[in-house]
Order: structure tokens, then sequence, then C-alpha cells
């Protein structure tokens, strides 16, 4: 009996991944059709660069969470890794281009 509930548990949490995983890939789809709208329609390229640019960071911390599974349990050292080198990376950027703009 409870090898049943372990077992019912297990497919319960396994579809509930399932169904957050399609969520996700049906909003990266059309996060890709808004961007490439946006790069097709004749807007001010102030106004799309910096919305490809959200669309991208969404989408890649979106394959991060969900495809690559970092919401997981023992996932927390390369998740700390990973975001703290995403961070010292725009640090630089910005330190950069505050120096060449300076």
């Amino acid at each position: 009996m409870a090898e049943n509930t372990n077992l019912d548990y297990q497919k319960k949490k396994n579809k509930e991944e399932m169904k957050q995983q399609v969520i996700t890939f049906a909003l990266m789809i059309v996060f890709t059709i808004i961007a490439f709208a946006m790069v097709l329609s004749d807007l001010d390229k102030l106004f799309v660069v910096p919305i490809l640019f959200l669309l991208a960071v969404v989408q890649v911390i979106f394959q991060l969470y969900y495809f690559m599974h970092m919401s997981h349990k023992g996932h927390e050292m390369p998740a700390f890794m990973m975001y703290g080198g995403i961070f010292a990376a725009f640090l630089t950027l910005l330190g950069l281009t505050v120096l060449v703009w300076w």
C-alpha cells in the first residue's frame, strides 16, 4: 500500500512538472513570435532593442529554471555559481560602458 501511495505521489509530481514545462515552452514560443514581429515592424530601434533584450533574459531564465531543472533540490551550488557569473558579467559590462561613456 505504501508503494502505491509513493507511486501515485510520483505520478502526480511528474504530471505537474510536465504541465509547467509545456506552459513554459508555449510562453517561449510566444515570446519568440513577439520578438520576430517587433523586428519586422517599423517601430523605433530605441523601443525594440530593450524589449528584445528583456524577452531574451526571460527566455534564459525559463531555460535554466524549468528545462535545466535548476529549481530541483541539489542544484543550489551550480545555480549560485551561474547567477554569480551572470552578475559579475553584468558588473563588468556596466563598468566598461561607464568608462567608455565617461
